[in-house]
């Protein structure tokens, strides 16, 4: 039995927790211990995203911490996995706190790795060399063996999983290094997702999101999203399926049919806009107009009448002018989403943007926009949330929620927990932390711009 520690950091988007979770698990099954603290560990795992610069300085300013306790601790072994790893291949591994660099792709091969370095003392690499080639059978059965094995509830949200459908992404929006670091599309057989949620419902999983660089593209045979849509709906156990991210372009009415029509499929849809400008659109290689995203919303809502939506923008492009923003503001305001999640442009090194000559938009710009666009939105989700008033929902417990002290003392000293409707709103109320993982109703009795607040119902 190892006994030795594991300590894993992780940054970026949900494939990231999952990566996370499969090698936590997959480091619990070699016999290794999951500390809370780098410097109580042996080991040392750092999950990586590359999507924006912010995130990869948040990396290299935890190396920085590292090459410091490994002054302390020199058989401390660092590794470095995810997409700033195989983003910046050998680069990385000239960091002196750096042990161990591998890919999204190379992850089945982490435990071995990490064994070696302790043993041998022996610093490797592994990542994919020719990122956009096409993936080996071979290296795509391991990562669903890998996957199969070791997928499981996700620890900080008790009875939910991440099921990924399919890995890469073929759209080469021109801001984004996914295609660079994830490699092509493919999708997993559906014979292999399913067992993979059969499995996960044994263990008491009663919520599933479906996981894909663009999900909506799924395609397997004659196989499409919404079919496993609906072979996830029939397996016992699993009351709730989610499924992010989705591409605009790449939406049918199949998918909004079985929103409608399976019970089990939360009416929820996160579909990225990015700008409401339909110049920027096509200088981010986008493959739609405004014009025709808002009329993808109008057709989901027409299928699906109590469907949420949330969107996702990017402010200050290269070249994106004030009547560029005006337009992206008012496709906010048409479109009426629930949320969205907007982000200042981030330029990447090796993708498409980064050659272009248009003027670059000025930070001070940037963070104006992004004030300005969150404003607006913040507006239309306080007005939303205000319907909920007196109304009771459901609920899957998250957990504690971040203020978990609040309230107690007069709600018979139970914490505040947190948890979402199946439309993706977010409730805080006193309950019990024993209900985290579980179904309950909630009475709404406050509301705010990101945050319902209620009481728990009998």
């Amino acid at each position: 039995m190892n006994s030795r520690g594991v300590h894993i950091k992780s940054f970026g988007c949900q494939m990231n927790k999952l990566d996370t979770n499969l090698v936590a698990n997959a480091f619990f099954e070699a016999g290794f211990e999951i500390v809370d603290n780098a410097a109580c560990a042996d080991v040392v795992l750092i999950n990586t995203c590359s999507v924006r610069e912010h995130a990869e300085r948040k990396v290299f300013s935890l190396l920085g911490h590292l090459k410091r306790l490994k002054q302390s601790r020199p058989d401390t072994v660092v590794a470095v996995f995810g997409c700033m790893a195989q983003r910046l291949k050998s680069e990385l591994s000239k960091n002196e706190a750096v042990n161990i660099v591998c890919g999204p792709s190379q992850i089945p091969q982490l435990v071995d790795m990490v064994n070696q370095a302790l043993t041998e003392k022996k610093d490797c690499i592994a990542v994919t060399e020719n990122i956009r080639a096409k993936v080996d059978d071979s290296q795509s059965q391991a990562l669903d063996d890998f996957e199969s094995a070791f997928d499981s509830a996700q620890k900080e949200l008790p009875g939910q999983a991440f099921v990924r459908v399919m890995r890469g992404c073929n759209n080469f929006c021109t801001y984004c290094v996914v295609p660079y670091v994830r490699g092509p599309e493919v999708s997993r057989s559906p014979a292999a997702i399913i067992e993979q949620v059969k499995k996960l419902a044994d263990a008491g999983t009663k919520q599933i999101t479906l996981l894909g660089q663009t999900v909506n593209s799924y395609k397997y045979d004659s196989y499409r999203l919404s079919d496993l849509l609906e072979m996830s709906s029939e397996i016992d156990g699993i009351e709730w399926i989610r499924f992010i991210t989705s591409h605009p372009k790449w939406f049918d009415d199949t998918i909004f049919r079985a929103m409608a029509d399976l019970p089990k499929v939360c009416k929820y849809l996160h579909v990225p806009a990015q700008s409401g400008s339909d110049r920027i659109l096509k200088a981010m290689n986008r493959g739609y107009t405004a014009a025709e995203y808002l009329e993808l919303l109008d057709k989901a809502r027409e299928i699906v009448p109590d469907i949420a939506i949330a969107g996702d923008f990017i402010v200050g492009f290269d070249g994106e002018t004030e009547e560029d923003f005006a337009a992206t503001v008012n496709l906010v305001r048409k479109a009426q989403y629930k949320n969205c999640f907007i982000f200042k442009y981030s330029p990447r090194p090796g993708t498409r943007a980064i050659e272009k000559t248009a003027e670059a938009v000025s930070e001070e710009t940037k963070k104006q926009r992004n004030i300005e666009l969150l404003t607006v939105q913040e507006k239309i989700s306080t007005e939303f949330n205000r319907s909920f008033l007196g109304k009771t929902v459901k609920v899957l417990v998250e957990g504690l929620s971040k203020k978990s002290h609040l309230n107690s003392a007069e709600n018979d000293n139970n914490p505040q927990l947190v948890g979402r409707t199946g439309t993706d709103y977010i409730v805080v109320f006193n309950a019990p932390e024993s209900l985290a993982g579980n179904f309950v109703k909630i009475k709404i009795t406050n509301t705010s711009a990101l945050t319902l607040f209620g009481q728990l119902q009998d």
